[in-house]
Parts: C-alpha cells; sequence; structure tokens
C-alpha cells in the first residue's frame, strides 16, 4: 500500500518524483526516499516521517538528475526509521530499487545471500530485490535480464523499479499482485503505483498485467509477460480528476477499501502459510509449546470495530486452542481491576496502534506480568512497540473513519494467530489444519465473488434508505458480524441500528419488532441453521420484513425472507470475513443515499487517541 514514483526525461526528476509522491502521501506516511542518477553515480536522500521532512533534506542537501525513482512507505517489515526507508541500494550502491508489497520468501533469500557475502543494512523484504539484481547484474551485465532472472526467485506480491548507476538511459520496472501504471509523454515517461501521481504530466498510461516486466526509456517502453516475451500493452487515456485518481476512480475511499479487501485479506496471510508443511508461520510471535502450555485464559481486549474482531476470535480460540477466553472492552478493562497474571494471554487489537484505552490496558496487563500480543496495521506505532509480541495486518492506510478493510485485516490475523498457537499446542490434527489453511486461501476468490452482488445490496439499501431503526440478527460466529453490520449503519448513516444474538431477542428484543423494524439476518449455513430460521419466523410473525443473508445453493430461505443476499459458502468458521462484506455495502449505500459524509461521518475520529 506504499507509493512509488519514477521519471525518466529532460526534467529534474527530483521535483517530478517528489510531485507525485505528494499525491500518493495517504498510501503511506512513516517514511519516504528519491533516489536520481546524477553525475555517474546514484545520489540517494531518505527521510522518516511525512514527506515535508524529505523536502527538508532535498532543500538542504540537493540533487539533480533526469532520470529518478521514489517512494513513500507503509511499513511492513521493519520499522520506520532512514535505514528502512526506500529506496534500497545493493552492495555496490549501483543498484538502486523501491518495491511494493510483500515478499514472501524473504529469509531463506536474504540468508543465502548473506551467505555469498552480502551485506544488508536494512531489515526490510525489499532489499533483498536489490542484492539479488547486483548478483544476476554482475553475472549478465543487462539491468533488464538481471531484474527478470531475480524475479524468478521471489515469491510474493510486487511492484518494483529499478535502476543502475551504469546506465541512466532506463528504468527497469516489474509487477504480480500489486499495481504499476506507465504514463506516457513526450521525449519523457513516468511510473506510479496509482494514477494520481501522473495526471498532472499525462492522462495517457499503459495499466500493466501481471507478470509483466518493462524498460522504460525516455522515448520508447518494451514490455515483456511472465515468461520473457516481448508483448503490446494498449495505452489507456484517464478521464478521472486527482480528487477520483486518489480513490482510484471510487466514489468514496470505503467503497475503495470495501473492494481492496480481496488483496487485504491476501496480504496478511502471505507470506505466513508454509506451502510445503501446511503450517502457520509466524515468526514475530515467540510463544513456544511450553508457554501454550501453562496459558489458562486468554483475554481479549478492543475498542468498537476491534473489539467485534475479537469477540470473533473468542469463538475461534475456544474451540481450536481449548483454553478460556474472554473478550473486554477497553475503556472498562482498564478500570475494573481484571484478574491477569503470568498465566493469562492477553491479546490487543487496534487498527491504528494508538487507541489510548487499548495502550494503557496493555501498561496494565504487563504490570501484572502477562503475556502480551498485539494485532496492529502500523509498524512502529505504541501498542506495537509495548507489546511482548505483534501480528501486523497488511491493510495499508485506512482513510474512512469506518473501519472495513481493517476489520477483515485484524480477523485474517487472528486466524493465523489461532491456528499457529493451536498446532503448536497439539489441539488441531494435521488434517484440520490442512482444510482451514485451503479454506482460508480460497475466501480472496470467494470475497471477489461477493464483490459482485453489490448492484443487487444497493437495490436493497434504496428500499430502506428512509427507515428510522434497524435490528441485525445472528448466532455463534456470526453474531459479532450482526454488531459489525449494526454499528456500521449507525457510523455513517445516523439510522439506530442494533446488533443481538437471535436466540436472546425473545428476551427483550422482540417488543420493538413490527412492520416498521426491518431485520438484517446472517443465515449462512451453520450448525445453528435451523434455530436461525425459527427466530426469522418469530420476526416475521409479528410483521418484521427480512433481509437474509445466505448461501447461494439454498432455496428454502426465500420462502421464509423478503430480501436475500447470496453468498459463496465456505468453512462456518470463516464465514464472518465473507458475511461481513455485504453488511459494508448495505450501510454505505443508505449512506449515499441519505447524503451523509461516507468518508468522515459526523463526531467521529479515525484513530482515537484519548480517552
Amino acid at each position: 500500500m506504499c507509493g512509488i514514483v519514477g521519471y525518466i526525461g529532460g526534467k529534474n526528476a527530483v521535483d517530478v518524483v517528489y510531485n507525485g509522491l505528494e499525491k500518493l502521501e495517504y498510501r503511506g506516511y512513516d517514511s519516504a526516499g528519491i533516489a536520481v542518477i546524477g553525475e555517474g553515480k546514484i545520489e540517494r536522500r531518505r527521510s522518516v516521517g511525512k514527506l515535508v521532512n524529505l523536502k527538508e533534506n532535498l532543500n538542504t542537501n540537493k540533487i539533480f538528475g533526469n532520470l529518478g525513482i521514489g517512494h513513500t512507505r507503509w511499513a511492513t517489515h521493519g520499522k520506520p526509521s532512514e535505514e528502512n526507508a526506500h529506496p534500497h541500494t545493493d552492495c555496490s550502491g549501483k543498484i538502486v530499487v523501491v518495491h511494493n508489497g510483500i515478499i514472501e520468501n524473504y529469509i531463506p533469500l536474504k540468508n543465502q545471500l548473506q551467505k555469498e557475502g552480502h551485506i544488508f543494512a536494512s531489515e526490510t523484504d525489499t532489499e533483498v530485490i536489490a542484492h539479488l539484481i547486483e548478483k544476476y547484474y554482475n553475472e549478465k551485465s543487462s539491468l533488464l535480464d538481471a531484474v527478470q532472472s531475480a524475479l524468478k526467485e521471489i515469491r510474493g506480491a510486487y511492484a518494483l523499479c529499478a535502476i543502475c548507476a551504469d546506465d541512466k538511459t532506463q528504468v527497469v520496472v516489474a509487477r504480480k499482485d500489486a499495481p504499476l501504471v506507465i504514463g506516457l509523454g513526450k521525449e519523457e515517461n513516468f511510473i506510479a503505483s496509482d494514477v494520481s501521481a501522473l495526471l498532472a504530466y499525462t492522462k495517457d498510461v499503459i495499466f500493466l498485467e501481471n507478470g509483466d516486466t518493462a524498460q522504460v526509456r525516455k522515448d520508447s517502453i518494451k514490455i515483456f509477460d511472465g515468461q520473457c516475451n516481448s508483448v503490446e500493452r494498449k495505452s489507456q487515456k484517464v478521464l478521472w480528476n486527482a480528487l477520483q485518481a486518489e480513490k482510484g476512480g471510487y466514489k468514496h475511499f470505503m467503497l475503495k477499501e470495501i473492494y481492496e479487501q480481496t488483496q487485504t485479506i491476501q496480504d496478511t496471510f502471505r507470506g505466513r502459510i508454509s506451502d510445503e508443511e501446511n503450517k502457520i508461520i509466524l515468526q514475530s510471535v515467540g510463544l513456544t509449546k511450553e508457554d501454550l502450555l501453562k496459558i489458562s485464559r486468554i483475554c481479549i481486549v478492543a475498542c468498537g470495530t476491534s473489539y467485534h474482531a475479537g469477540l470473533t476470535a473468542k469463538f475461534l480460540f475456544e474451540n481450536f486452542t481449548k483454553i478460556p477466553t474472554e473478550v473486554n472492552i477497553a475503556s472498562e478493562f482498564r478500570y475494573a481491576e481484571p484478574v491477569v497474571d503470568d498465566k493469562v494471554l492477553t491479546v490487543f487489537i487496534s487498527q491504528s496502534g494508538e487507541t489510548a484505552d487499548t495502550l494503557a490496558a496493555l501498561r496494565l496487563a504487563k504490570e501484572k506480568k502477562s503475556k502480551t500480543v498485539a494485532i496492529c496495521n502500523v509498524v512502529g506505532s505504541s501498542i506495537s512497540r509495548e507489546a511482548d509480541y505483534v501480528l501486523y495486518t497488511h491493510c495499508g492506510p485506512e482513510i474512512g473513519v469506518a473501519s472495513t478493510k481493517a476489520f477483515t485485516g485484524q480477523l485474517t490475523a487472528l486466524y493465523l494467530l489461532v491456528m499457529f498457537m493451536a498446532d503448536k499446542k497439539g489441539t488441531v490434527s494435521k488434517k484440520q489444519l490442512a482444510e482451514f489453511i485451503a479454506a482460508l486461501r480460497d475466501i480472496p476468490t470467494k470475497i471477489a465473488e461477493t464483490l459482485n452482488l453489490a448492484d443487487g445490496i444497493k437495490g436493497i439499501a434504496k428500499l430502506f434508505q428512509n427507515t428510522k431503526q434497524f435490528i441485525y440478527l445472528a448466532r455463534n460466529i456470526n453474531y459479532p458480524i450482526a454488531l459489525e453490520g449494526a454499528l456500521k449503519l449507525k457510523e455513517i448513516s445516523y439510522i439506530y441500528a442494533e446488533g443481538y444474538p437471535a436466540g436472546e431477542m425473545k428476551h427483550g428484543p422482540i417488543a420493538l419488532i413490527d412492520e416498521t423494524m426491518p431485520v438484517m439476518v446472517i443465515a449462512t449455513d451453520s450448525k445453528i441453521y435451523e434455530k436461525i430460521l425459527s427466530n426469522i419466523e418469530e420476526a416475521k410473525a409479528r410483521g418484521a420484513k427480512i433481509i437474509a443473508i445466505a448461501n447461494k445453493d439454498n432455496t428454502e430461505i426465500v420462502k421464509n425472507s423478503d430480501y436475500q443476499i447470496f453468498v459463496p459458502s465456505t468453512q462456518e468458521y470463516l464465514s464472518p470475513l465473507i458475511n461481513v462484506i455485504p453488511l459494508q455495502f448495505f450501510a454505505y449505500y443508505i449512506s449515499v443515499m441519505k447524503g451523509c459524509d461516507v468518508d468522515q461521518p459526523r463526531n467521529l475520529a479515525k484513530s482515537v487517541t484519548v480517552e
């Protein structure tokens, strides 16, 4: 989710690249850097923090060149620091790269390169690419050949640019599972990870396809497919304005972030699942089997949407690790004198890693000698630094205040943590683990299917845009998803909505149900599906309009509900990742129809850093 910009032509590359990075800073603001080829050598400037710090550095330490690349970073491997900031170089300092994505096998590659004498200067996975290119460049003396050879050894996702001081006439670029676009000019060409960085200079672009590499010169572009065969890619004219481009052409950041979930879920489990052994590998979580056998209880602490992720994880921890688990709202935990000691594992969930209540709760748990694990989206944040172990989600910046992709990223990280612990503890069989991993790998494809339901959900939302109140019902592991769906509707459309465990409805909320109270029910396949049908009948008998989320092969639900949203089937324990998507869409479309500010709803902030 970082930002890349490159330039080759007659202008000062520093100005073009920096201006482009300004348009991409929302994609990463931990650090930034620019490299150009000046008088036969690479000149590089890097700074920690926001882009303005790089500008001050460039004003003090000026550089000039007609070819350059730049990067604004959202940290995934290694803390935010100048050493970890892009661009990264090889041992000689002649080859420089910038990279978005995740290199899954960077550790074995790094170990091998170190044995061969390569010296690393950062903690990042990206630096491996620079040294691999160096290795093959020395053998083949062509930057394009060296990049193509290096990529054959890499497993993971990448959008990258590479330059070499030996040749200031070309930039070599490549992409796989991460966007990269080439902007076309007259005697100049541009490269960026997002169209918004290019619109000040050109609207004629080539979108590289998966597996492509390209040799970009100021007056020519040669593109090669994954088999290194020369190919043609048609140029397109971009009609978006600058703000639309930042949003990828979507009307709102929230909508863009809903659609990004196929990628962010995959990025969060990418590199953490061993293909060879069907194992979960979490190098940042150093819990041993002995540690796990000593744990008598798991305590999850979070706020808001993160709390709903924690409630979902309770079902997972208890089912797979057989460890009793409780979930606490952080603002209550810190004042409740919790019974926590060195036999309790406390898990803290925070998108920003700076949530004040969650941070205070973490410090309290550490005082009580509890082992602590953080689930977080921001490398180097306070919570990630202070926890004993940290498991990062790889969702990139989430601009919309109402969380979407960060929530499913948290769920994905929690699935990995649960199965990692269960495997080490021996409470899950090899067959169960293999089946779970296979199903998790298939989730991005199923989410892509679910995203195709947007128009149908929009049609249902139109019928309920003037509703004053809503009830969301579900059971078992999807009960927290009902809570999350209700929260989304409240947050961005200002409609009062309440999530409830369906079996509890008759103990109070059923008094509210009449023909003016629509009911959203999650009724996907589960061990309590028949119970859910009974709860639907109870609501229908009181005149409620029923909207049911069900699996697409379910014909019975049509008789029991007024409107249906049919989603793909998956393992019951993984179904929250799919079932939450229609609820996000539903809230979004109602909010748009009501004319609300979707991305910045009233009275809310993205990161709650005060009590």
